[in-house]
Formats: structure tokens, sequence, C-alpha cells
């Protein structure tokens, strides 16, 4: 097996047939053959190609990168796009992880729909990942490694060189004459990746010479089986999702195994909600300490970016909440949308017919608040008021969003609790012009944004 055009053509035409094709081109050896082969495939392929070079401003040689790939790009008549970031590291960050963080930030944010984006990641590169992989720890997501395919931004981005070793990629950059540069950091030892490159995988392909094949082949096994647990992460999901809402109900998931609660749980956290996953420790601790604790307690477990939380017979997953400034108030003409001091979600007011607020109410302004206690009201079709307090402990609001729920007041007096009900003395009635107050979540990611 060798690598050619015709072979990435093989490639490509597994793939879904994009508005545009981008090339990441580094001006190195694998992203060099990559463009070429594209370039001589022009006239078969469905759509344009371009390339985009990232400038990380890491190396001294990073403008003489810029001027190279200028140049083959012009040779090619290709159209390129030189995009800067800044990918120093802060103090303690993985100076890969902060690159590879930041390139894929602006390229995700240079993809319209439905383009595709072509990096040049090849068999060996897999096989480190894998190695890599393992060396962390990680579980199947992990040592699936890099897929093929996958959604980037707008577009998407692919994987086309993973059935072809770096020999074969060389092989044909010299039968082409092509001139490539070369990052003097790939040779720095102290960075993981490069140590694995060249110190464990030459050792390594001496007593099993086929040890890239076998590697890579073996993450596209952890790819099916991370499939295959996804799949079964969708059907428990759909078992224990409480009624209408993002949460769990606890007593469905213990009813599932250890190993589908865990797999559950991550699925749960990352595809569900959208948040970052906790490690294997906290992950278990969900299990260890949530679950079996008492109906009145309200356990959680916090990690960075994530608040895994119980209360009642109900899990949630929520991000790191953002404490109400004591005393917060503002006034409020309901025109414009109103930001709250989250930072995140806001109210809007839309005009509609026999409910909501009384608009005749409402002419003035309201002044927006939060709960500092002893709150009551009464509600539409009762006869006497009621703590406030009370009141959201039947409806079931978890505590930690009790003090974070906007109050609405009109002339000093409660007359709406935002997202749960208005007051007697403020309800529109049927046939009466209204307005109803709603906050928004920009993502709408989460019931508990979304009150």
């Amino acid at each position: 097996m060798s690598f050619s055009a015709a072979a990435l053509l093989i490639q490509l035409r597994r793939l879904p047939a994009p508005r545009r094709y981008w090339v990441a081109f580094s001006g190195g050896l694998d992203s060099h053959v990559l463009l070429h082969a594209l370039s001589e495939l022009r006239p078969q392929l469905p759509a344009p190609v371009l390339a985009v070079h990232v400038h990380h401003g890491l190396q001294a040689q990073a403008e003489e990168w810029v001027v190279h790939c200028q140049g083959v790009c012009a040779q090619l008549k290709i159209e390129l796009q030189v995009r800067r970031i800044n990918a120093q590291p802060r103090p303690g960050e993985s100076p890969e992880a902060t690159a590879r963080a930041a390139r894929y930030q602006v390229l995700s944010e240079l993809l319209l729909t439905d383009d595709l984006l072509l990096t040049a990641q090849h068999q060996n590169d897999q096989a480190e990942t894998l190695l890599l992989q393992l060396l962390r720890g990680a579980g199947v997501n992990g040592l699936a490694a890099m897929p093929v395919y996958r959604v980037l931004g707008q577009g998407f981005l692919a994987r086309p060189l993973l059935n072809f070793s770096r020999a074969m990629l060389l092989a044909y950059a010299l039968q082409h004459h092509l001139c490539w540069v070369e990052d003097p950091s790939n040779a720095d030892l102290n960075f993981d990746r490069n140590f694995i490159r060249y110190q464990i995988l030459p050792l390594l392909h001496t007593h099993w010479p086929k040890c890239a094949i076998t590697l890579a082949r073996a993450a596209a096994q952890q790819a099916d089986a991370m499939r295959l647990l996804h799949d079964l992460a969708a059907m428990d999901w759909a078992l224990v999702q409480a009624e209408a809402s993002l949460c769990i109900v606890l007593s469905k998931l213990r009813g599932l195994t250890a190993p589908r609660q865990r797999n559950l749980l991550r699925y749960w956290i990352k595809e569900i909600n959208r948040l970052p996953l906790p490690d294997h420790r906290r992950l278990a601790r969900i299990i260890d300490e949530l679950l079996p604790a008492r109906p009145d307690a309200n356990p959680a477990v916090i990690c960075a970016g994530t608040e895994v939380r119980r209360y009642r017979d109900r899990l949630y997953a929520l991000p790191p909440r953002v404490s109400v400034p004591a005393g917060w108030s503002r006034g409020w003409d309901l025109v414009q949308a109103l930001p709250l001091p989250d930072g995140i979600t806001y109210l809007q007011a839309q005009p509609v017919q026999g409910q909501g607020l009384r608009h005749t109410c409402v002419a003035a302004g309201v002044e927006i608040r939060y709960r500092h206690g002893g709150e009551a009201l009464q509600l539409p079709g009762r006869r006497h008021h009621h703590a406030l307090k009370k009141l959201l402990q039947q409806w079931g609001v978890p505590p930690w969003q009790r003090d974070c729920i906007p109050l609405v007041y009109i002339q000093d007096q409660l007359a709406q609790v935002v997202g749960y009900c208005v007051t007697a003395a403020f309800a529109a009635h049927r046939e009466e012009a209204g307005i109803v107050i709603t906050q928004v979540h920009p993502a709408s990611a989460n019931e508990e944004q979304v009150l």
C-alpha cells in the first residue's frame, strides 16, 4: 500500500460532499503532502480547495513559515488565509494543549455551514495519541484517539490520512520534489508526544515492526466501542430522564448496574448538559455520595466548570453558580432585554392577551430584585398570603436556585416570581392585555438556566 492522490480520493469520497475544502496548512511535510495531493484532485472534487495557515507566534521562524506557505499556495494556485493567534500558555498550562486549543478555536471560527476542514494527522500520529491516552489513564473516549470525522464550529473536521503512515507520505513528498519546513519544537523531548515519537515507538518497532498499524487499528476498535457506549447511554437516558427536564430520576438510576451508571453520567454531563466532564475520582463520588444520601440532604460534587447536585429524587448538572450581589436591584422599562448579574441570562418582556402582568400596571416600568427573606404573596384564586419560601419548597425548586430567581416589583409590591407565578393583584384577566416576563439563557442548554 502507498499514498497517492487516487488513494486520497477514495478517503474523501467516504465523507459528505462539502461546500468548501479547507486544508490546515502548517508548511510541514504532512500538510504539504495533503495540500499537494488535493490540488491534483481538484477537477474531480465537488467543491473548491482553500488553505489556512495558523501563525502561533511561538517560534522565531514563524514569519518565514508564512512566506513559505504563501509561496507554495501561489505555485499550486490555491487561496491561502493566514490567521494569527496568541498561543502563549499561562502559568501552569500545557504549552501543547494551549496551542492546540487556540488553533482549533480560530479554525472553527473560519468554517461556514458545510465547510470541511482537512487536517494531516496520519497513522503514526494516531498510534502516538493512543499511547498518550493509555499513559494518562483515559477511558474508551480517550482511547478512541482521533476521530476520522467530527463537527467543528458550523462545519466539520476530517482526517483523511489516518490510514497512511508517515513513511508513505515522505515517499510521496520525495517523488514530487516537495519542500517543507521543520518546526524545531517537534524534536523537543520535553513534550510527551515527541518523547513517545522518538524514544518509545522506535523501540517498539524493533520488536513489533507493524506496531503503528496495530495501535491505529486498536484506536479504531475503541472508536466502535465508544459509539456503542454512546448508544447505550442514550437508551439509558430515556429510561432515567425526569419528565420534560434535563434531570435524572435517582430511583431509576439506581436500577442500572454500576458500569452503566458511570457511562450514563458521562453522557448526561457532557452530551446532554454540555458541561466539562469530572475526572474519574469525582465521578465515583457522584455515585458513592449523592445516590445513597438521605432524602432530605442536598449533597453536591463540585469540580472545575461543573456542579452535580441532588435534591429530593433528582440529580442536576449545572455550571458553577454566580452569586447575586447583596441588595441588587434594577429599574426596567421592559423595552430592551435586561441583563442579569450572572452575566449570562437576561429578562425579556412580550405582550400577550389574558396572561402575565396586567399591561396597565407595568406601563410605568418595574423593578427587578432578588430574595432577601420574608417575602409573601397572594396567588390568583386564593384568599390568603403565603410565604415565598414555603411556596418554593412546595414547587420543588432546588435550594441553590431559590435566591437566583428574579422577582418583579411594581410600586414596591411583589408582582411576579419569574418562571413560577404572577401575584393576584397584578395578574391579567382573560380579556386584558398582558405582559409575560421570562428569563432567557442564550444557549437554552439547561433547564436550570431558563426559569
